[in-house]
């Protein structure tokens, strides 16, 4: 029966290609031996199962028998540098299927600025890898910013920043988004670690970023900024299209408790629907309140700048 079940959800994914072909090559086994399988002549293995259900994207909690019990991913404890850079890579894999746009949708609870756009090869980016890596790293590596020389960026972390650019992203800010980078750099600077020559710069990269955020929401119409301060954001992350979807919760700064249950995705949408009815859109509103909002986020940066003398 859960064989069975798990078929119909392939076919369901690969449409017109053909089943034994694809499971036998995902499986390494033979096109008869995969078409026993096909015809419930034999049964998969469990691990067969799990590399079936892992390459299709498929969760393996329709299968329990109860609406209460669910199968999570986690991502890899990050401790290095080499670990963080195999998270975003891993994180790229994982969201290759949401490679078609036009069907695709993202919803992101920002309790900070989205990872997405501080991933790049930018001296914003370099600063947040230092910070990540201080507080990920076990033995505590306080070196100065300026002598930080760990490789930041791949290709992989261009190409997961690209895709996520590409995707129909809805983003639900309050005015604390911005908060925790800035209060970030302002420790960094207290503890002597971060120069005031690169404070400026960091600042100056943060508002550009600002700055390109607030010109998507007038000029994308594949990006939306809902404002809602009624409740506190998480971070979390769902997926979509047609055919599966993806949420990720947060436990640790890098680490997500991952599901693909559809059930789960349903409420998880649901619920980021109910804030967006709750909370102001700044692609739609009036020029007035759009910049009202921003400003906030320039003042702040502005007024970081000038304190730190």
């Amino acid at each position: 029966m859960h064989q069975e079940a798990l078929l119909k959800e392939i076919r369901r994914k690969i449409g017109d290609l053909s089943l034994n072909d694809e499971i036998a090559n995902i499986l390494n086994i033979s096109y008869d031996a995969a078409h026993r399988r096909t015809s419930l002549k034999a049964k998969f293995s469990f691990e067969e199962a799990l590399e079936l259900a892992k390459y299709y994207q498929i969760s393996l909690d329709q299968f329990l028998g109860t609406e209460n019990q669910l199968v999570v991913k986690r991502t890899q404890p990050v401790r290095t540098t080499e670990d963080l850079l195999n998270y975003f890579e891993n994180s790229l894999k994982i969201l290759n299927v949401f490679q078609n746009i036009t069907h695709s949708k993202v919803f992101y609870s920002a309790k900070d600025i989205p990872f997405f756009y501080t991933i790049s090869d930018s001296i914003l980016s370099r600063f947040k890898f230092y910070v990540w890596m201080n507080l990920l790293n076990q033995d505590k590596f306080l070196s100065p910013f300026h002598e930080f020389n760990m490789e930041y960026h791949s290709v992989k972390n261009e190409m997961l920043k690209d895709l996520y650019d590409k995707q129909n992203v809805t983003e639900i800010w309050n005015d604390t988004t911005i908060m925790s980078a800035l209060r970030q750099i302002s420790f960094y600077y207290e503890m002597g670690l971060l120069k005031k020559s690169d404070v400026d710069l960091i600042l100056d990269d943060l508002r550009k970023l600002i700055e390109e955020l607030e010109s998507k929401t007038l000029e994308k119409t594949n990006f939306q900024i809902y404002v809602n301060d009624l409740v506190i954001l998480n971070n979390s992350i769902l997926f979509k299209n047609e055919q599966q979807c993806s949420f990720f919760v947060p436990f640790s700064m890098f680490g997500y408790m991952m599901t693909n249950d559809k059930l789960t995705c349903e409420d998880s949408l649901s619920y980021f629907e109910h804030q967006i009815k709750n909370s102001k859109s700044l692609n739609e509103s009036g020029n007035r309140e759009r910049k009202m909002f921003f400003n906030k986020m320039y003042e702040q940066i502005d007024r970081l700048k000038q304190n730190l003398l």
